[in-house]
């Protein structure tokens, strides 16, 4: 343990915390979180549930990326507008302005939802995907159960008000983007960060405020109805930092694009990463019971980073639990226990130690001789 309560000594001289940073924004609605250590910078009712709006998109994007992952979906592919679903979304709302029997590629179609809103692109890339528009969202639900978005719910493609019946929650919809970035990079890259898209020769821009303005700023989606005002989910992504950031109910256009970029700067001209430990280094020795070793080195299974403000900071406190002696038999890579920072407002970042090396079950004889000298260390 002598290592872990090195580090404890060395971040408890540091010099005292000047007090709880506040960041203050308008949105009733907004969660700024680093993506890489986890770390959430600022948090404000993320976990209230919200109409999506068009933020619903990254669901519907997400599902058609799993697909042309797992092989089941061509981007080439083509599906046609159907007069019926013409007659419904013509020109209601953000549109891709697709004509009736009209063929779209799924990559048009996903330049048309994700560059343009187009609530009739969505539709068309459901219908095609799934047949019906319900049938889709029932793998949009499936999605988000598997993700653990467990305030949300999908009722239709592209987050079209429908009585309450699509909701998420600003940590949801951050969980979200963090997996369609990690699942999926390069269909992330490609579709996300588009400025502007032509489709039948009507050119329209992006709407997310971030792209041109904040440096790093790659994608994700608007969104925006009388009940949900106006929201942005956005990323942006500076060396090996990635912020991901959650605003919604704002008024108007204008206070959205204020809102997203003045917190997104903040995120990253207060803070700044600090490394901790780096992959495979030993954090501390752990007792193992009935095992041929009596201790096993924790090691930080990846690099393990902490998050702090610039300037004037005291740093974090570190702690390590573990539930033992630890039960051999052990496996190298097996999680013997947990690294918590412990940050000076109270919240706290976890991240698992793991054992550095297999140790066997002991037969008799080494059980005994260990007993033996874990007595004579006690008693010297």
């Amino acid at each position: 343990m002598r290592l872990l309560l090195s580090f404890i000594l060395l971040f408890l001289t540091q010099p005292a915390f000047a007090g709880v940073l506040t960041y203050k924004t308008q949105a009733p609605i907004a969660y700024l979180v680093d993506a890489h250590s986890g770390v959430v910078l600022f948090d404000k009712a993320s976990d209230k549930r919200i109409p999506t709006a068009s933020m619903a998109k990254m669901m519907t994007a997400y599902v058609a990326f799993e697909a042309i992952k797992a092989g089941k979906l061509d981007r080439k592919q083509k599906f046609a507008m159907r007069p019926e679903t013409w007659a419904k979304w013509n020109n209601r709302g953000s549109s891709m302005f697709l004509k009736s029997k009209q063929q779209a590629s799924v990559e048009d179609l996903l330049h048309g939802i994700l560059t343009l809103s187009g609530n009739d692109a969505s539709v068309v890339l459901a219908e095609g995907i799934s047949g019906s528009e319900k049938a889709f969202t029932e793998e949009m639900n499936a999605a988000a159960e598997r993700l653990g978005m467990k305030d949300s719910r999908f009722g239709t493609a592209n987050g079209w008000p429908d009585k309450g019946g699509t909701y998420s929650t600003a940590h949801d919809l951050a969980v979200l983007a963090k997996r369609i970035i990690e699942d999926h990079p390069e269909l992330f890259a490609e579709f996300f960060n588009q400025r502007s898209f032509k489709w039948n020769n009507i050119a329209q821009p992006n709407r997310n405020p971030l792209l041109g303005a904040i440096e790093g700023a790659d994608g994700m989606k608007t969104g925006h109805s009388n009940e949900a005002g106006y929201c942005l989910v956005g990323t942006a992504q500076r060396g090996p930092r990635r912020l991901i950031m959650v605003v919604a109910g704002l008024p108007t256009m204008q206070s959205r694009v204020e809102e997203a970029r003045a917190m997104m700067r903040w995120g990253f001209d207060k803070w700044e990463e600090k490394p901790l430990f780096d992959p495979g280094q030993q954090v501390a020795d752990i007792p193992v019971q009935l095992g041929t070793d009596s201790t096993v080195g924790a090691i930080a299974p990846h690099k393990i980073s902490m998050l702090g403000l610039k300037g004037d900071l005291a740093k974090p406190r570190l702690t390590m639990r573990y539930t033992g002696p630890v039960k051999a038999p052990l496996r190298k890579g097996d999680t013997v226990g947990q690294l918590t920072v412990h940050y000076p407002d109270g919240l706290q970042q976890k991240f698992p130690l793991v054992a550095a090396n297999d140790v066997d079950a002991a037969n008799f004889v080494e059980r005994a001789w260990n007993g033996f000298v874990s007595i004579w260390s006690k008693a010297a």
